[in-house]
């Protein structure tokens, strides 16, 4: 097994560990874990501005962690990168490489929802319970970061918007509230008829996430911008 793919079933197990209710494009705020608090509590210091308590919290914070834990799977150097942030004092430069750590876990876990609803033998039911499952996942760490993301690349938080409330639509049932997208406009005809979970394609809108979160992570990366 892989580094990185077994990296996953911890990630999967801290986020199974609260869940939340339904989602709704720009509209629900889904239910802390321990990650995502300490997301906030550093959030708020650096918006104080209190920067020695942001560098404490993240020295000593699940965030932290999870960097360490979900290695494999960032781009080479990112904790290091952002506790030298933290302890420079640069808000902005902290906040980069958070925005990056966030969007990383939600692209792993889209490729892993993505792996799950094909795997060989899965049943009609279970497929159509795993697909709002990892929305759920996604969209709580995607959440925390959506704000910077539309500050520093409008056009991926639009674009990113937009493949989560198409992925609403493939795996939900019509009974369910519509998702108040700013973004999405009116439903087609074929998906406000729409009766039943279509896993298939929400395949698609969930590879539509990961691309457009790994081009986000890469055009972030500090070797990246600065070949």
């Amino acid at each position: 097994m892989s580094a990185a793919r077994a990296a996953v079933p911890a990630l999967l197990a801290l986020l199974w560990a609260a869940p939340g209710a339904a989602h709704h494009v720009g509209t629900y705020v889904p239910k802390d874990n321990a990650v995502s608090a300490n997301f906030k509590e550093i959030k708020f210091a650096l918006q104080a501005p209190k920067l020695d308590v942001a560098r404490r919290l993240f020295e000593r914070g699940a965030l932290r962690r999870e960097m360490g834990a979900q290695a494999a799977t960032l781009p080479p150097g990112l904790e290091a990168r952002t506790l030298a942030a933290f302890r420079a004092g640069d808000a902005r430069e902290a906040e980069g490489h958070l925005v990056v750590f966030f969007a990383a876990l939600a692209r792993d876990l889209a490729r892993e929802a993505v792996r799950q609803l094909g795997a060989p033998g899965i049943t009609p039911v279970a497929r159509a319970a795993t697909g709002p499952k990892f929305l759920e996942a996604i969209w709580r760490y995607y959440n925390l970061i959506d704000f910077a993301v539309s500050m520093r690349d409008s056009k991926s938080s639009v674009a990113m918007r937009l493949a989560f409330d198409e992925a609403e639509t493939y795996a939900k049932t019509s009974a369910a509230p519509a998702a108040v997208n700013p973004c999405a406009g009116p439903r087609r005809a074929a998906d406000r008829a729409r009766t039943a979970p279509d896993p298939d394609r929400l395949c698609g809108s969930l590879e539509r996430i990961t691309q457009i979160l790994t081009a986000l992570i890469e055009a972030s990366t500090p070797a990246r911008r600065n070949p």
